[in-house]
Parts: structure tokens; C-alpha cells; sequence
């Protein structure tokens, strides 16, 4: 039997469908009140600048028109009035050819107003910033702005592209959804760009090399070996991005990221874009970075959902999630994009398309391509697709398989809710994924979200990191534990 939502999830649903019923009637209102807004941002964005310069606690003043909170900025200079945070896409003074990209967007996300001052004066920069929240194009108009630079001091119209941009991600999809955006924004602008990524021919990435290229884009992997056989030229790349680097270091490309970061140039312009900043990351940082590179963290450090998206969890035995599936399928299939996370092959009676490892990159794009277009609205993945995924329709995420860790689970449910829209993830959690039980509280906690009583039964610890040497060190404790007693010892003159 499929379980029925909570009576608080049930009103909070019933609530946003209830919402978007309005928002066709509120739209004429919000247009007409966008040149007010406009204004009114201008006047708080010197307002922060001021603040700035004098206190430090200004950090955390809430960025506008959005509901992420910019809660730390540092590093040297951060508080330079020149560094003040973009109002409008206007107010950075760039070239039409280069803003065209953005032409489709009333204003310029929050990690894109912090990181544009400092990216387009040239500074090295850590970005912190959940999926979904413009991160491409926070890096993407400062590289082509870049390239641009250089290409007039070289001022060599008839000279093939060499390399001068590179930006590192950590799987095949992500990699070629950065290189759509690059690809279209460069247009304009006369700048090229290639993808470069495995379990796909090398031929025509080698031929987009030798014809000459502005930007390339690509996984550690295929990157290497491309390096090896002498074909991928870095040594005119001076600047380079490391996205999702957190995910990039989990997946063991270490050693990767570091050989091909020796093959640029030894003067360049490091950018970082991260969802967590786990020890790692930091390392890496410190070690090809300038000593004090500006770093803005928007939303949180920690790990946390997107604010935009309802998480309902479910509590279930094994047996249950199988006609909860049915039920939810039935509720959501007909009228919206549905990605349903699942492990290995799932069949019940939809017609679905899926993506996982063992799939061939020309398959993995054809399913993607169909579920985009919205001629198979319903796609079975697993965590090959929990990054990297941009596609702003998607309404409703179903984890029929709680991730190994919460850090993918943020990544997954963080398909939808993109973009400023609304989502819905619904997660099956069960007795095997109790050591996670602590985490995914405060996951729904910091966001808001129901929390519900069966999951707490697990208790609500946080597990220690292990060590790769030693295990783990902690004990689990259950939320009806007894609690510790105090034991005094009494004097002895024994050692």
C-alpha cells in the first residue's frame, strides 16, 4: 500500500499549487514594478558598499531578488568600493557582443554580481554556491572578456586560436552543458570552444584542436590523454576554472587536476567554483592559487539544499517503495518532467528513458536529448546525472534509492527547483540508510522542510568522516539512548 503525504506536507503542497494558480494573474503587476525595483537596487547596492568598507558584518545582507544570502566575502581588498556588487548587467559596462548571453535575464544572479567586480579586475576566486544558480555565466563573460584581452594585445586576426581559457568538470554531462553555454555566448564575440570528454571518439575533439580553439572544456580524463599525446596545448592558457572541484577531487581526478594544471601558464587567472569546501578543495586552493584569492560564499558553506525545492521524505520499508513509486508516478507523470533516481533497470509500464555508467555516451546524449525536448518526459538515472543536469522544467525529483552520501542527495534533489522555479523532490529513505539519518535532519532543518518523525527514530548524530587508515571512531547512538552518568573518582595516590 502507497502511503498518503503528511497532513503538514499535504497543506504546504496543496499551498504552491495553489501559488502557481496566481502567478499568471501577478505577472503584469511584477513587470510593472521591475523599473522600481531597478532603482531601488541601485540605491541598496551602495548601500552595501558603504557598509562594506565599515564593517564586516555587512557580509551577510541578504542579496537581491533572491532568497540565498551572501554570508561571507574575503580576501584581500574585498571591501574596494570598485568590488560592489553588480545591480544590473548594465552597470558592468561590457560590450553588447559579450552581455548578448544574457539578454534573456531581468538581472544578474547573486554569484554573478559578487564575482563579476573581481573576476573582470583579473583576482583569483573561490566561489561557493549551490547548483543552479547561474555559475557559468559568473565565469563565462569574465573568460571571454579575457580572451578578448589578450587577443588585442596579441592583435593577430589571421593567427589560429591557441587555447587561452580551460575549465575542468568532473563528468561528461556537465562538461558538455558548460560547453553549450561557452559555445553560445562565444559566438558574438568570434570565440570557439570544444568539449573534450571520454567514452566518445577522439577524432573530431583532435581535429577541433588543430583547427584552433579559444576555450576548452573537458573531464580530467580525457583531458590527460589528450595532453600525452601531445595534442591539447595548455602553455597559452592563463585562465582556468575548476568546477564542482568538491566532486572532482571525490571522484579520485586529483592526481589528473594537478598534472594538467602544470601545463598552463605559470601566470594565470584561477577560479574555483564549489558546493561544499570540504579540506581537500582548500588544499587545492592554497597550492595553485594567489595567497589571498576572494572568496564569496552564497547560501552556505555547509551543506545545504536549495531553498526553492520541498523535500518530502519518506519513511519506508523496501517492500513499500515499489507501490509508492506507482502512486507518485500516477500524481506527478502526466503533467510534469519527472527524473526518477533508481539503481539499475526499473520497469513499470512507462515509457522512460534512462542514464548510467554503463551506457554509451552517444546513448547517454540521445536520452538526455529526448527527456530535454520533452518527448519522453520521464527519465530513470543514476548519480551520473546528479550534476551537471541543467534543465530548467524539471518539477519533481523521486529518489527511489536514498544516495551513499548527503552530498549527492543535495545534488540530486537539485535538478529541480532551477533558476528561481519551484520543486519537489520526494526521497525514500529506509533502515540501511539510518547512518545518514542525522545529516538529512539537519539537511531539512537549515531549509525549512518537514522533518518527520520516523526519520529521528534513527537518531539524529552526525557520523564522523572516516579515517582511510584507522575506520571510523564513533559509536552510534540512538535518539531513545539513556543518557551518560557522571562518574567521580575519588583520591588516590595511585598513578
Amino acid at each position: 500500500m502507497g502511503r498518503s503525504l503528511q497532513p503538514e506536507q499535504e497543506e504546504v503542497f496543496n499551498k504552491r499549487k495553489e501559488d502557481k494558480k496566481k502567478s499568471k494573474k501577478d505577472k503584469k503587476r511584477k513587470l510593472a514594478a521591475e523599473a522600481e525595483e531597478e532603482a531601488a537596487a541601485t540605491e541598496e547596492v551602495a548601500k552595501i558598499s558603504k557598509k562594506r568598507a565599515k564593517d564586516e558584518s555587512a557580509q551577510g545582507e541578504e542579496a537581491e531578488n533572491s532568497g540565498q544570502k551572501v554570508v561571507a566575502v574575503t580576501g584581500k581588498g574585498f571591501t574596494d568600493a570598485k568590488y560592489a556588487p553588480l545591480s544590473s548587467f548594465v552597470a558592468a559596462a561590457l560590450p553588447p557582443q559579450v552581455l548578448d548571453c544574457c539578454k534573456g535575464f531581468a538581472r544578474p544572479s547573486p554569484i554573478q554580481a559578487y564575482a563579476w567586480p573581481y573576476l573582470l579586475d583579473g583576482r583569483d576566486f573561490i566561489g561557493i554556491a549551490a547548483t543552479g544558480s547561474g555559475k557559468t555565466i559568473a565565469f563565462g563573460v569574465p573568460a571571454l572578456m579575457h580572451i578578448r584581452k589578450k587577443l588585442g594585445e596579441k592583435a593577430a586576426k589571421n593567427k589560429k586560436a591557441v587555447p587561452r581559457c580551460l575549465v575542468l568538470s568532473p563528468t561528461r554531462e556537465l562538461a558538455q552543458q558548460i560547453a553549450d553555454v561557452l559555445c553560445e555566448a562565444g559566438a558574438p564575440c568570434g570565440i570557439s570552444s570544444v568539449c573534450l570528454y571520454g567514452g566518445t571518439s577522439k577524432g573530431p575533439q583532435i581535429s577541433a584542436l588543430k583547427s584552433g580553439v579559444d576555450i576548452v572544456i573537458g573531464t580530467p580524463g580525457r583531458m590527460k590523454d589528450l595532453i600525452e599525446m601531445g595534442i591539447c596545448h595548455l602553455n597559452e592558457v592563463s585562465f582556468v576554472v575548476l568546477d564542482e572541484a568538491d566532486r572532482m577531487l571525490d571522484m579520485g581526478f586529483e592526481p589528473e587536476v594537478r598534472a594538467i594544471l602544470s601545463q598552463t601558464a605559470s601566470v594565470r587567472q584561477t577560479v574555483m567554483f564549489s558546493a561544499t569546501w570540504p579540506p581537500a578543495v582548500h588544499q587545492l586552493a592554497q597550492e595553485f592559487m594567489d595567497p589571498n584569492p576572494i572568496k564569496v560564499v552564497i547560501g552556505s558553506e555547509d551543506l545545504a539544499a536549495n531553498h526553492d525545492v520541498m523535500q518530502i521524505v519518506e519513511v519506508l520499508d523496501d517492500r513499500s517503495r515499489d507501490s509508492r513509486l506507482v502512486a507518485l508516478l500516477e500524481q506527478y507523470h502526466k503533467s510534469q518532467s519527472c527524473i526518477t533516481k533508481l539503481v539499475g533497470q526499473f520497469h513499470l509500464g512507462w515509457s522512460a528513458v534512462s542514464v548510467h555508467g554503463d551506457k554509451a555516451q552517444h546513448d547517454r546524449t540521445k536520452a538526455l536529448s529526448v527527456f530535454k525536448d520533452g518527448t519522453c518526459p520521464l527519465m530513470i538515472a543514476t548519480d551520473v546525472a546528479s550534476r551537471g543536469l541543467d534543465i530548467p522544467d524539471v518539477e519533481v525529483v523521486i529518489n527511489y534509492s536514498f544516495p551513499l552520501t548527503t552530498e549527492d542527495y543535495v545534488h540530486r534533489i537539485g535538478r529541480t527547483g532551477r533558476a528561481g522555479k519551484k520543486g519537489i523532490a520526494h526521497t525514500f529513505f529506509t533502515q540501511g540508510n539510518k547512518g545518514l539519518a542525522g545529516e538529512l535532519v539537519n539537511v531539512l532543518r537549515e531549509a525549512g522542510q518537514v522533518v518527520p518523525p520516523a526519520l529521528t527514530k534513527f537518531g539524529t548524530h552526525v557520523k564522523k568522516k572516516e579515517s582511510t587508515v584507522y575506520g571510523s571512531h564513533f559509536k552510534e547512538i540512538t535518539a531513545d539512548a539513556p543518557k551518560s552518568t557522571k562518574i567521580t573518582f575519588g583520591d588516590s595516590d595511585e598513578d
